[in-house]
């Protein structure tokens, strides 16, 4: 329009040249800051690394990874290498078919593996630790293994026949594109669905019977599923349900019929769904089981005459197994030190068992089977791994604001005396409808055995109690998640286990967002924070839509750009807006450099702040024993937000 003005270009410029040179000042800043405090801890850090090297050989190595059975052949991976044995054979005679160094990636580590049906090809995704996207290698299997291909970027893969593979790119941290290539004598690659929808991140699955490969396109809250025939690969593929705003679905098959994971019905939890091939629409779905209120769905594994349902209740877990042939329901407890579940990988459906991994922060994983014949759970034996027997495990309610009870899972040592006086170490996330992670870690152990108690707190905004949870603490429900750790951490207090100025926080990615509020409203309550790579400045973040998470994060934070309740809400629990000077605990955060999810420059802000409000206060407040609190950030060149390994998690 006339006698408007054109932005101008270099006025943007000048913006964004000063941002980075703020940027690089504030990183350089943090950097000298680093190097002068973390000689002070090399003493302690030498200590704590040779312990944990000790148990990591002592536990970890033992426990092996999980195996992939094909009729007689067993896969599996460990060390960078992939091995082949036969069932009946003693893994010590397992061939090498080949290792990760062989095909010229040695700084890289092995995600995913997928067989082909013949176990003529073998795919496999390889991941730098400072990289969020892997590549694929797929290997044509035999006396002298050959790289057929290496498809850069690739999320997930599944061989739709023998020949095969179905795979999704990823770029900017979004997956919205699947490609059919084939390994035929006539090889080629085709684009076969795109996603046009921000928000949604498209994922492959084969279903147990290897019938139907599935394409998955998920968002936060709806999902919508195609289906791939491998009997007729190359056909286009058909639609089970149209997406429907706040419906997730999830699809397997067992002789002509669908069996559907929906939340399509009231209430919003899951429930399992039977439809036919043909007429799939949710308009002919069939309720065949619900779940009980406020239990979450682990996992789901489809055999030809069951299924095997992996369920959490207020932290404990166990099993229903539902039978096709006789239409009943069993239920089977799982050991109380149980908290976390690994299936291991069952590529015939025909098996008669079903075998998985349990663990705990501190109970390093151990084998199960579980027999449909004989109906009964069978711990297996492994090598001489030695027992935890000297840590209690406490399950506890504590009562929210607004009086929901609220999980909470306690480790200690039985020899421990004086529980009060004991160090605690409090671990909370509460986002995405994300358990808290409790598979076995060796600094945990090493914590136990040093007299410290760990708590976990399962707050609102995770899904440890299923769907609805989740929705209880998401969007303008966030400031339920803060106060159900408050609960729980006054609760612990309460009940002698420890007592603030022996009380630590930790949390990791999103649940950075409520250990930075109650650092801001209960800053008594804890002595010091550890953050790994937190979310902290979240109205910043959710208010730039060039970010690569912004749009489909808004269906867990909100929009604040079309929604002022939703600003002022954001603004009201955001960490980076609340600092002010005041006493707070000591912070120590590790960032990664390269982060693409967490920006760094929101994280180098946020400690500058918090380190200016927290001197703030010391220099108004002369009164005796005040103290300082030490505000340290890490920021690591290398590793990334995702998973790491061994080597680089020990250095952190």
């Amino acid at each position: 329009q006339e006698g408007t003005k054109v932005p101008s270009k270099r006025k943007q410029n000048i913006s964004i040249v000063t941002s980075d040179l703020l940027h690089k000042k504030l990183l350089k800043s943090e950097q000298e800051n680093w190097n002068d405090v973390s000689p002070k801890y090399k003493a302690m850090t030498k200590r704590i690394k040779e312990k944990l090297e000790v148990l990591h050989n002592m536990y970890t190595l033992n426990s092996g990874s999980p195996r992939m059975r094909f009729g007689e052949n067993v896969y599996f991976e460990e060390n960078g290498c992939i091995f082949l044995a036969k069932a009946d054979d003693d893994e010590g005679n397992a061939d090498i078919l080949f290792s990760i160094e062989d095909l010229g990636f040695s700084d890289a580590f092995i995600q995913r593996i997928r067989i082909s049906p013949d176990q003529r090809y073998m795919a496999i995704s390889l991941k730098s630790e400072n990289s969020e996207e892997a590549t694929c290698i797929i290997v044509k299997l035999g006396n002298f293994p050959v790289v057929e291909k290496a498809i850069p970027s690739v999320f997930s893969f599944e061989w739709a026949a023998n020949d095969v593979l179905y795979y999704t790119t990823q770029k900017n941290l979004k997956c919205q594109n699947v490609f059919m290539t084939t390994f035929t004598y006539q090889k080629h690659t085709k684009l076969v669905y795109t996603e046009h929808d921000a928000r949604f991140f498209v994922d492959l699955y084969c279903t147990k019977d290897r019938r139907f490969l599935t394409i998955n396109s998920n968002s936060k809250t709806t999902s919508e599923v195609w289906l791939v025939d491998c009997r007729h690969p190359s056909e286009p593929p058909a639609l089970v349900q149209a997406r429907a705003t706040g419906v997730i679905y999830h699809v397997e098959h067992r002789k002509e019929q669908l069996y559907i994971l929906t939340t399509h019905g009231e209430p919003a939890e899951y429930k399992a769904i039977l439809a036919d091939i043909a007429s799939s629409g949710k308009e002919n779905w069939q309720l065949v089981y619900a779940l009980e209120k406020q239990t979450k769905l682990v996992d789901f594994e489809m055999f030809s005459d069951d299924c095997i349902m992996f369920l959490k209740n207020t932290g404990h877990l166990y099993l229903n197994v539902i039978s096709f042939v006789s239409h009943s329901v069993q239920s089977i407890k799982l050991p109380t030190w149980a908290c976390e579940f690994e299936l291991e990988s069952h590529p015939e459906h025909t098996t008669s068992t079903c075998y998985f991994q349990l663990s705990s922060p501190v109970h390093p994983p151990k084998r199960f089977a579980y027999s449909f014949k004989e109906n009964n759970l069978i711990e297996q034996a492994v090598q001489e791994v030695p027992i935890i027997t000297n840590c209690h495990t406490t399950r506890l309610l504590a009562k929210s604001k607004d009086e929901t009870l609220v999980p909470i899972t306690v480790f200690h040592n039985k020899n421990s005396k004086e529980l009060h006086r004991r160090p605690l170490l409090v671990h909370v996330y509460g986002a995405y409808g994300i358990d808290l992670h409790m598979s076995f870690k060796e600094e945990k152990l090493m914590l136990i055995e040093e007299g410290w108690i760990l708590a976990y707190c399962h707050v609102r905004g995770g899904g440890e109690q299923g769907l609805s949870w989740h929705r209880d603490g998401c969007q303008h429900n966030k400031l339920k998640g803060l106060h159900d750790l408050r609960a729980c951490i006054m609760l612990l207090h309460d009940l002698g286990f420890s007592q603030p100025k022996h009380t630590a926080l930790a949390a990791a990615s999103a649940g950075g967002v409520l250990a930075g509020a109650l650092c801001n409203t209960d800053p008594a309550l804890i002595r010091a924070v550890v953050l790994q790579a937190p979310f902290v400045d979240v109205l910043n973040t959710m208010m730039k839509t060039h970010l690569p998470l912004t749009i489909e994060e808004q269906e867990e934070w909100g929009n604040p750009l079309e929604d002022e309740k939703c600003m002022k809400y954001i603004k009201s629990y955001c960490p980076f807006q609340n600092v002010k000077p005041q006493c707070y605990p000591s912070v120590f955060i590790t960032a990664y450099e390269n982060d693409e999810r967490i920006p760094l420059t929101g994280i180098l802000q946020y400690v500058q702040k918090l380190r200016k409000a927290a001197l703030d206060h010391a220099s108004r407040t002369s009164k005796k024993g005040n103290w300082i609190p030490n505000i340290i950030l890490d920021v690591q060149a290398n590793g990334s937000h995702c998973d790491s390994s061994w080597e680089h998690s020990l250095n952190e």
